[in-house]
């Protein structure tokens, strides 16, 4: 069986990688702080990260990185990918606090997962609908209390019903899909 690393600090996120693609690689986390590039596209900022954690590992193992964001229609899809900034300087609750007066709540969260080994770069993206709504629910992370998905906020699903519907988990399922069939 082949190694794959994912470039993350999140062991969450390398466990819900093993259950896509399991049968095909066996899944190593790899601490690699790359380089995230400014721009509004998260297959650009993710193929990028990929490219440079894996010139800069030891071994030629091919690996993935994921850039995601939350997309909000009303606002143009900001936060998008500039997500993780948004929540660190204004606040899950402060960006609720944006959207409440929305007429229009309606955001997407997206994924793109970048898989390169060192000849070939492509990307897989995977999106999952829903709308803003008050805080509720007490697990997850990030914008999780906020968004809701027929009629749950992701903090109010366990873990194994949002990594079923997880955007995250539907690149990785395109991902693991185009795997099988290049090794075929």
């Amino acid at each position: 069986m082949h190694t794959l690393r994912f470039v993350t600090t999140n062991p969450g996120k390398v466990r819900e990688a093993e259950q896509y693609l399991e049968d095909i690689y066996t899944v190593e986390q790899f601490d690699y702080d790359y380089t995230e590039v400014q721009s509004d596209s998260l297959d650009t900022i993710a193929a990028r990260g990929a490219r440079e954690a894996y010139d800069a590992q030891d071994a030629d193992v091919p690996v993935i990185v994921d850039d995601a964001g939350l997309f909000v229609r009303a606002l143009d899809g900001f936060p998008g990918p500039y997500s993780a900034y948004v929540e660190d300087t204004l606040g899950v609750e402060r960006v609720w606090n944006l959207a409440e007066s929305l007429e229009n709540r309606r955001s997407a969260f997206r994924c793109v997962v970048a898989f390169t080994d060192g000849d070939t770069t492509e990307t897989f993206s995977g999106a999952v609908q829903g709308r803003l709504v008050a805080p509720r629910g007490d697990g997850g992370f990030g914008y999780d209390p906020i968004f809701e998905h027929d009629g749950q906020t992701f903090a109010e699903m366990d873990t194994a019903e949002k990594n079923a519907l997880s955007h995250r988990g539907r690149a990785l399922a395109k991902l693991a899909d185009w795997l099988v069939e290049r090794e075929r």
